[in-house]
């Protein structure tokens, strides 16, 4: 059976039902997670800086049911990834409302981050999930300077200013320092994920699910990073009612996009940026 509408006689009815209606308001974010540099958002990035209003807008409203986070994001900078999802986790405790999250193409490593922020988390079957892990990447050019006759000339003070400088052979020391920092903020996000995720995580597959390894939803869902497979318009008509009033707010990230309304005008700068955010989810097949 379908839902007889409502008729109202009195306007006053129609008026009252439609103002008390229940209000979920939907997060965007998309993109790689970078660092803000030289502007609200850095073209291609998403970052505390660029997002801090739409994150406040976003729990505006009095009748607030919910904060829904729609994530499509490859990773990025993990202290960006921790800075957006403690924010959002603070303005749920005071508002006292609950977060859903949606993985749509991936949420994976930093992206994942995102995702647990939520309260429930949904994805796709064929949603990426997980890369628990850190990656840190670079080219050297050792030879580059003394094929071409060009001197270098660099002066510092302290032993270590000049770690992994490109231009310089790798040192040991460097490479075991490097690591050593890596391990620690690879412990840092799997300490999150366990504090996010709790009971729900399948420990028996814990070392499979910290290593850096990507999953698809139905797997993910096996192993207890996410709640459920879902699509969301459908979940939040579900819970809250056909008549529940959707506010999307979108945070636009694309480099190119931004270059083409003027908004970003260091077309350096904003090539850097799309091949960034291209290699980032070209690891992905996206």
């Amino acid at each position: 059976m379908t839902d007889k509408p409502k008729i109202y006689k009195d306007p006053r009815g129609w008026w009252r039902h439609r103002r008390e209606r229940p209000i979920v308001t939907v997060l965007r974010l998309e993109g790689v997670i970078s660092p803000g540099r030289g502007g609200p958002l850095r073209p291609g990035a998403l970052n505390m800086q660029g997002l801090y209003n739409q994150i406040d807008q976003a729990f505006k409203p009095a009748r607030l049911s919910a904060v829904v986070l729609q994530i499509n994001s490859p990773g990025g900078s993990p202290v960006q990834s921790a800075l957006i999802s403690d924010a959002i986790r603070a303005r749920a405790a005071e508002k006292k409302v609950p977060v859903l999250a949606f993985a749509e193409d991936v949420a994976a490593s930093g992206g994942y981050w995102l995702l647990s922020t939520g309260d429930e988390i949904f994805a796709h079957g064929a949603s990426i999930i997980g890369s628990i892990g850190v990656i840190s990447a670079s080219f050297g050019f050792p030879e580059l300077l003394a094929r071409y006759g060009i001197e270098r000339r660099v002066h510092t003070a302290g032993e270590n200013k000049m770690m992994m400088d490109p231009f310089s052979p790798e040192k040991e020391e460097d490479i075991a320092r490097l690591k050593d920092i890596q391990k620690k903020i690879h412990d840092q996000f799997i300490d999150h994920v366990k504090a996010r995720r709790g009971d729900k995580l399948n420990r028996r597959r814990y070392k499979e699910m910290f290593s850096g390894e990507i999953f698809l939803g139905e797997e993910a869902l096996r192993l207890g990073l996410i709640d459920h497979i879902g699509e969301m318009d459908s979940v939040i008509r579900e819970r809250y009612g056909k008549d529940t009033v959707i506010k999307r707010l979108t945070v636009k990230t694309s480099p190119l996009k931004r270059l083409v309304a003027g908004q970003s005008p260091d077309l350096a700068a904003a090539a850097a940026a799309e091949v960034e955010s291209r290699v980032s989810w070209g690891r992905f097949g996206l």
